[in-house]
């Protein structure tokens, strides 16, 4: 699911072309080939000689190389998500602005505008963020048409058919619904009503992140996103950027298409900031929020290279820099700097550069020098190498592999739901195993429309409501396993809390990350439970090795804890019986927890803290053969470590005075053994 680390760098020649476009304004089709380059010209001042300096190459590789070696653009064009597209079409609609400001001619300009109009269906096609810019672009496309007396009924026709025209992909859905062969998909399309749910997202939320009404706050939205700006963006690049807006008035022609790219930053800043409703505090929900950070950081990539552009054009005239041939008298220059690259100096230059290469700073030695520049964590493509990441993948695997033959797979949550429905549908992995998705089962259309494409499946009503269950087309989770109480069922990752009706029928026990769904009345064997949960997945990944805001992250963490999941499972149990099993329960869930302990040294704080309660209470329930002097000294020794790892933890007062009067008491028994 990674794609090769190559992908960064289309990235960055797509926001080169965006800058060489805004600066040469797309020619011959545009008007002037420095329309944007050169805003401290005059319009009646005649143009310079030609240079080794000016020309779209110092912007264009500025703003290119930065883009892509970002870390966002590298992160997320190589996982098969849609925000690379988006960067295409981003780039796309700035070139086309460009070359619709400065075209000569009404067909010029009706062409670009119908171009724009069908990039932006296209591009919301993929990615609906799109639309804030594209609410900024076409006003002032109709605006400009209407300044030149072009705009008619007859083009707003055009330019309507163009934009609907790039909607032409959402035709497969309605289709795909309707034959509804489709093993997995989303909704239900057969219907205007649920075309327009689906376009629109609104069973999860329009233009939200996530289904809940704890929005967070403004403020922290638009400082985390200016903490990115400055902490992932070089600070040349961002002054840059403000010496694009600051000296672009100096030309009325030419401020125009930078300050409708601030307009279209400002607006997507404070819309995104105002309807990203995720705890950014949790770094796995930031790393969800920052991926849509990429759109605006292609504006500020493209007006730095403008504002670099600036600066080199008006630093080329003050020092009086000849053309293609010899160099007009003025002060004398470093050599590297006549080898910068020089794509509108015409055919003579071209072919100097052809002869010397480009000199040292090329595009590729840019690129490189800039992600030098970005520090040592982004000091070049090895550090960000994914394509031998297969945690993910692994994770999936190892969790398919686990599940009994011929059972019922309860998914929950983003991981284990799209990974497994991935292995399962795609690459034809447990083809026995039905694969039931927990929250699409709560939405009206699932049990219509996917239903029968899950073989001994059996839905006890239309959908699943985890509230008002008893109503006649609803059922809840206690019916749906009644109904299909002949296969087994699994439950990964967890179950919800709204519904608790499965209590009254059903046990949940530990089976490693999943949990099994049996009846009440099932006989549980804590030995034999133990021995079929041990070493369930042999997963070798060390602990604590990935980015807290990475799904390998999350996947690693979960296969860590499964390891302790049943001895958590023996323990809780323990403290819910008397007796004689309650001292079984607790011996058991001691021995698995020094087991992991002893085998893995660096293992999850939590360990430490269960390692801990787990001697204590074998030791209160009687120790059954163990030394109470060893179970005292393990219980202090993991308590002291956890605290060691965990010293904000909110229990640490009390863990404190836990450890005290343990080692009192470990001196009462060396002294009453010593006596």
């Amino acid at each position: 699911m990674k794609k090769s680390n190559g992908a960064p760098e289309q990235a960055g020649l797509s926001a080169s072309a965006e800058v060489a476009t805004l600066q040469r304004a797309a020619p011959p089709n545009c008007a002037s080939p420095k329309a944007l380059l050169s805003p401290l010209n005059h319009p009646n001042t005649s143009p310079p000689a030609r240079s080794t300096v000016g020309g779209v190459g110092p912007g264009a590789a500025l703003a290119g190389g930065v883009f892509a070696v970002s870390r966002l653009v590298w992160q997320w064009s190589m996982a098969a998500e849609v925000f690379s597209l988006n960067n295409l079409f981003v780039g796309l609609l700035f070139s086309l602005c460009a070359c619709f400001h400065h075209a000569d001619s009404a067909p010029q300009r009706r062409k670009f505008a119908q171009w724009g109009a069908l990039c932006c269906g296209l591009g919301l096609c993929n990615q609906h963020t799109l639309v804030l810019y594209i609410v900024v672009i076409v006003p002032w496309v109709l605006l400009r048409l209407h300044s030149h007396q072009e705009l008619s009924l007859r083009v707003l026709t055009q330019l309507g058919l163009c934009f609907l025209g790039g909607f032409l992909p959402y035709l497969y859905l309605p289709v795909s619904s309707y034959w509804n062969t489709a093993r997995w998909s989303w909704g239900d399309q057969t219907s205007l009503h649920g075309l327009l749910t689906h376009l629109l997202r609104a069973e999860y939320g329009t233009f939200s992140l996530a289904k809940t009404d704890s929005p967070a706050s403004l403020a922290t939205m638009l400082q985390a996103h200016l903490d990115h700006c400055m902490a992932d963006l070089p600070l040349p690049v961002l002054i840059l950027a403000g010496v694009a807006l600051f000296l672009s008035p100096l030309n009325r022609r030419r401020c125009v298409l930078p300050w409708l790219l601030a307009g279209m930053l400002l607006l997507y800043s404070l819309f995104f900031a105002w309807r990203a409703n995720l705890d950014i505090s949790k770094p796995l929900l930031l790393g969800v929020v920052e991926r849509f950070w990429l759109q605006s950081d292609a504006v500020l990539c493209v007006l730095a290279g403008l504002g670099l552009s600036v600066l080199v054009e008006g630093l080329e005239r003050r020092l009086g820099l000849g053309g293609c041939g010899e160099q007009e008298a003025g002060p004398s220059l470093p050599d590297w700097w006549h080898t910068w690259p020089t794509p509108t100096t015409g055919e003579a230059c071209l072919g100097r550069g052809a002869e010397t290469g480009l000199g040292p700073f090329s595009n590729q030695h840019r690129i490189r020098a800039l992600a030098q520049d970005q520090g040592p964590e982004w000091a070049g493509p090895g550090e960000c190498d994914q394509s031998r990441n297969d945690v993910v993948e692994r994770f999936a695997r190892g969790l398919l592999d686990s599940i009994p033959q011929n059972s019922i797979v309860l998914t929950r949550g983003d991981l284990p739901g799209n990974t497994l429905r991935y292995l399962h549908y795609c690459q034809g992995l447990r083809p026995d195993v039905s694969l039931v998705d927990q929250e699409m089962m709560t939405y009206r259309w699932y049990v219509a429309k996917l239903g029968h494409h899950h073989h001994k499946v059996h839905f006890p009503g239309h959908w699943w409501d985890p509230v008002q269950w008893e109503e006649k087309r609803t059922f809840s989770l206690e019916q749906f396993l009644l109904h299909n109480s002949q296969r087994a069922v699994f439950a990964c990752i967890g179950l919800p809390d709204g519904d608790p009706s499965w209590q009254r029928s059903f046990s949940r026990w530990p089976w490693g990350i999943c949990d099994q769904l049996v009846p009440v009345q099932a006989r549980f064997h804590p030995e034999e439970w133990a021995r079929r949960t041990r070493n369930m997945y042999n997963w070798t990944e060390p602990h604590d090795s990935f980015h807290p805001g990475t799904w390998e992250r999350v996947a690693n963490e979960e296969m860590w804890q499964a390891r302790m999941k049943t001895a958590f499972f023996l323990f809780d149990l323990a403290e819910k019986v008397e007796g004689e099993a309650k001292t079984r329960l607790f011996e058991l869930s001691y021995t698995l927890y020094k087991e992991i302990v002893e085998e893995h040294k660096d293992h999850p704080s939590n360990w430490d803290k269960n390692m801990a309660l787990a001697s204590e209470r074998l030791l209160r329930s009687g120790a059954r053969g163990h030394n109470p002097d060893n179970l005292l000294t393990q219980s202090i020794e993991h308590f002291t470590l956890y605290l060691e790892k965990e010293p904000t933890d909110p229990q640490a007062d009390a863990i404190r005075a836990a450890i005290s009067h343990l080692l009192k008491e470990r001196q009462r028994l060396r002294e009453r053994h010593s006596s």
